[in-house]
């Protein structure tokens, strides 16, 4: 039995691949360090565990309204409200079981086949994946790490045609770390002219250098991906959400009733929770984080794999190893398998001959990272 051409066609995720690998290697007694996959090394608040323990408790286990629990979506509208001073009202919001499901049913609204979503190259991995997946085609616009991987809005007015369905972007970003400034949304959004943006907002306030910021600020012509993974260490929470203009809500509902229903009951109270509980530990974090950044920064450069464009957000560094391969796939398999040290392929967004690397782990863990893959480069 065979399945669809489309489902054949579809490339692997190769963090994930590199993930699973290193794992096998430690089920085998190997030491390896993970500086691959983008998950924070930090617990879920226990406040935000203890909301879903008594949700629990209370029996809050059946199917919610489709569009989320109202009260989240009211945390949500308020925290846009108190953060970037926008507008939004509780009814835009459609809460997801993650921002990925979310990201999947806002393509499934908006592409008919042909349909085309302009994205920078470095991307996510999973952008072009998602669009192809419902039939869409992505269209890159070519980045540059001299000019910080800002994605050009003259470069983006010339690739918008008749089939631009909306123009993608991403900040604080994955995998450059680059964080848009006011001028860079600006800019952005004449640039798209008549054409939607969609603005992927899960790094949301891990900001290092500059200012956080919505699209939300700069146009109502947008769509919001956010969730609770990464400012709320929530990964395995699969819980996120939309924000839509009002005039898309009710088609967008309609594809979540069919295609997911809802996302876990008491999983939502657990965001009404982080939204509404106290925020001192994203405080405590984000300075962490930026302790491990420019530590990572620092050895990098050391070791022979300088930055161009020091990244201001996030917690990624990518960096050019092509002075050592131009297989980044291969390269990064060399390293985990002979350095025990777990990096990503540029490969996986669109950035061959780089590597990504994460800061989310300890900061003896990066400089054991660091230790080994001097070593390594050294025997090259």
């Amino acid at each position: 039995m065979k399945l669809s051409p489309k489902a054949e066609r579809i490339p692997p995720f190769f963090v994930m691949d590199v993930l699973e690998r290193a794992q096998e290697l430690e089920r085998s007694g190997r030491s390896i360090i993970h500086l691959e996959v983008g998950e924070p090394d930090f617990i879920t608040p226990p406040h935000i565990i203890e909301a879903a323990g008594e949700a629990l408790r209370r029996g809050e286990t059946k199917y919610t309204h489709s569009l989320g629990l109202l009260e989240l979506r009211e945390a949500v509208a308020f925290t846009y409200k108190e953060k970037f001073g926008v507008d939004i009202v509780p009814d835009q919001v459609i809460v997801n079981s993650g921002t990925s499901p979310a990201m999947l049913l806002l393509f499934m609204g908006l592409l008919e086949p042909g349909g085309e979503v302009i994205m920078s190259r470095p991307h996510y991995a999973c952008y072009p994946n998602f669009v192809d997946g419902v039939g869409g085609r992505a269209v890159f616009a070519q980045t540059k790490e001299e000019g910080g991987f800002r994605l050009e809005p003259d470069i983006v007015k010339k690739l918008i045609g008749p089939r631009t369905k909306a123009v993608l972007i991403n900040s604080p970003a994955n995998p450059t770390g680059h964080v848009m400034d006011v001028n860079e949304y600006k800019d952005l959004c004449e640039a798209a002219g008549n054409v939607p943006v969609i603005s992927d907002e899960i790094y949301q306030g891990l900001v290092y250098k500059g200012e956080d910021h919505s699209i939300l600020e700069f146009t109502d012509n947008a769509f919001v991906l956010n969730g609770f993974s990464k400012l709320y260490a929530m990964t395995g929470w699969r819980l996120g959400y939309l924000i839509a203009p009002k005039d898309c809500v009710r088609p967008l509902q309609k594809l979540q009733q069919n295609f997911f229903i809802c996302a876990n009951s008491f999983v939502q109270h657990a965001g009404v929770a982080a939204l509404r509980g106290p925020q001192d530990h994203i405080k405590a974090m984000v300075a962490e984080y930026d302790r491990r950044r420019k530590y990572m920064l620092r050895r990098l450069g050391e070791i022979g794999l300088p930055v161009k464009s020091e990244p201001a957000g996030a917690y990624y560094i990518l960096t050019d190893a092509k002075q050592y391969s131009n297989d980044s796939l291969n390269f990064s398999r060399d390293i985990l398998e002979k350095a025990g040290v777990a990096v990503t392929p540029g490969l996986d967004f669109g950035a061959e001959g780089y590597l990504r690397f994460s800061y989310s782990n300890s900061m003896e863990n990066i400089g054991e990272g660091m230790d080994r893959l001097d070593k390594y480069l050294h025997g090259l």
